[in-house]
């Protein structure tokens, strides 16, 4: 029984070590039975399984997108409020809108363009000093208090959903690589069918290895036309 594992797919590797399994397990080989070798054949597997579809990150990438955007909007909307406002000097207020538009630019009038990270400092600050009693007192005047109380809340759902990004990505890097599982699982298949090959003229052995020589041909015949590695 021979045969080029790298050469296969992720996929039909895992298809491989599937049938090796259920046919040493089907009962009609006991010889193979609670054997050492399938029990790490199926632990290997089992570890392989989990992780040889998984994405490389938490997929949540669009989620933070779209929050990401919606902060965005809540922030350019009370923007551009003030800075349409404060140049009315015609209207009683215009001076707490000139005020209030000048934290915005202290802060960073174009921060919705800035990294997440840069944009969360600058946020979380502008928020801080538009919290202060005297500029709470100016957006009430200005009857903005529930637009910035929007940007507020969007501010922070987007936190939220970074946080639990950022904490599903640390937990899928934790987890041994497909590529290092795979090479475990490699050894052990390779381990399993050396055993079986070398005992092929052992009658309580013979019939096993015809059986499983089926299932890695059936294996080998599945890389044709294929290119190396396709999952």
């Amino acid at each position: 029984m021979k045969i080029i594992l790298s050469k296969l797919s992720t996929k039909d590797l895992a298809t491989l070590s599937q049938r090796l399994i259920n046919s040493s397990e089907s009962g009609n080989f006991p010889v193979i039975s609670n054997h050492p070798l399938l029990t790490e054949l199926k632990t290997m597997y089992a570890d392989y399984d989990e992780v040889y579809t998984k994405q490389i990150y938490s997929g949540k990438g669009v989620s933070v997108a779209d929050a990401d955007a919606e902060r965005d909007n809540a922030f350019k909307v009370l923007k551009n409020f003030l800075n349409g406002y404060r140049k009315m000097t015609t209207l009683s207020n215009f001076q707490f809108a000139k005020d209030l538009y000048q934290i915005f630019r202290l802060y960073g009038i174009d921060m919705d363009r800035e990294s997440y990270s840069t944009q969360t400092a600058q946020m979380k600050k502008l928020i801080e000093d538009l919290e202060k009693p005297e500029n709470i007192q100016k957006l009430n005047t200005l009857s903005l208090v529930a637009a910035f109380n929007n940007m507020k809340s969007k501010h922070e759902a987007f936190e939220l959903i970074f946080a639990e990004q950022a904490g599903a990505n640390a937990q899928l890097r934790q987890m041994k690589s497909a590529t290092a599982i795979r090479r475990d699982l490699e050894k052990t298949i390779k381990s399993f069918l050396n055993i079986i090959t070398a005992m092929k003229d052992v009658p309580d052995w013979k019939l096993l290895y015809l059986d499983l020589n089926e299932q890695v041909k059936a294996a080998k015949n599945s890389t044709q036309n294929k290119p190396i590695n396709n999952s």
